[in-house]
């Protein structure tokens, strides 16, 4: 009988597998000596030190599924002869949503509003008359160029909200190609400069630490927004604050800092044009039941697993 471990925090609809045993478990205690057999467990908003522990406490592990869909923390954890698939396709359509949010939050002005309705005070420099166009900052998703950096399964679900409100979406990936109403390039310095959103959804690794830097946050229109839902890594967050206080840029919005939490003595608080939210923009992985099942089989009976990580 193969023994597999799942959290007992997080709702899983799993039909019985033949020869296999699925076992919920508190993530938040020792595991029990009687499940230390387990060959394998599906790990969901685990710290570090907790996936360690699971991994030391199962000599016989052999397979790890995260729903996360960087799953950096487990393969941080386990030992390279260990299969990890990841959550891959979990979070696209909460992390678009949220970034959508945040795009419109940061154009429309949301938080310079909430700040005023803080001070009991009616916000006059935002409200009345506007211009259809302000050359000194983006406001609207009509005629604005957005974009994203990290062009994926989330990317392809947040274009086409995008699209119809009135924007015009350039992706960035590794290979160029047309994607049906976008155009991905391979080149981000080429298309800095005539963005008014930059969305970046990069994954976490050292190819992407701090590849918004210095130099390419000032190649961005200082009209512009920048919006993270990727990793946190991928901003130099120095270089960051000083493009916002010196108005090299218009704003940003970040799901994700580094670290995270961001401490409360970070000088990213108390800047007027950001917006933080605490890594809220996934919080449910969506279809979880049925990847964690489909890859259950797969292991019971020497399947190919679905979203293995490559290591």
């Amino acid at each position: 009988m193969t023994k597999i471990l799942i959290p007992s925090d997080f709702e899983l609809h799993l039909e019985p597998v033949q020869g296999v045993d699925v076992v919920a478990i508190d993530k938040t205690a020792p595991l029990p000596s009687e499940h230390a057999d387990a060959a394998g467990f599906v790990e969901w908003a685990m710290s570090g030190k907790q996936v360690a522990a699971l991994v030391e406490a199962l000599p016989d592990l052999r397979w790890v599924q995260s729903l996360a869909a960087g799953p950096n923390t487990v393969l941080d954890a386990t030992p390279s002869d260990v299969t990890v698939t990841g959550g891959s396709g979990l979070h696209d359509k909460p992390v678009a949503e949220h970034a959508l949010a945040l795009v419109l939050a940061g154009l429309r002005r949301v938080h310079l509003a909430v700040r005023a309705q803080q001070e009991s005070r009616w916000a006059f420099e935002i409200g009345g008359p506007q211009p259809e166009w302000d050359p000194t900052a983006a406001t609207t998703l009509r005629g604005a160029r957005v974009t994203i950096w990290g062009y994926g399964n989330i990317a392809r679900e947040l274009a086409p909200h995008l699209v119809a409100l009135g924007a015009s979406v350039t992706g960035v990936a590794r290979s160029a190609r047309q994607e049906g109403d976008v155009r991905v390039v391979d080149d981000i310095d080429a298309v800095l400069p005539e963005t008014d959103v930059l969305v970046m959804i990069l994954p976490g690794s050292d190819a992407t630490e701090h590849a918004l830097d210095h130099d390419r946050l000032a190649a961005l229109p200082t009209r512009s927004w920048v919006v993270n839902v990727g990793r946190g890594t991928s901003i130099d967050q120095v270089a960051l604050l000083a493009a916002l206080r010196s108005g090299a840029i218009r704003g940003a919005a970040l799901d994700v800092t580094d670290p995270e939490p961001l401490p409360a003595d970070s000088p990213l608080w108390g800047e007027p044009n950001l917006i933080i939210t605490p890594h809220a923009a996934g919080g449910r992985p969506l279809g979880a039941s049925e990847l964690v099942q489909r890859n259950i089989e797969a292991f019971a009976t020497g399947g190919e697993l679905e979203n293995v990580i490559a290591r």
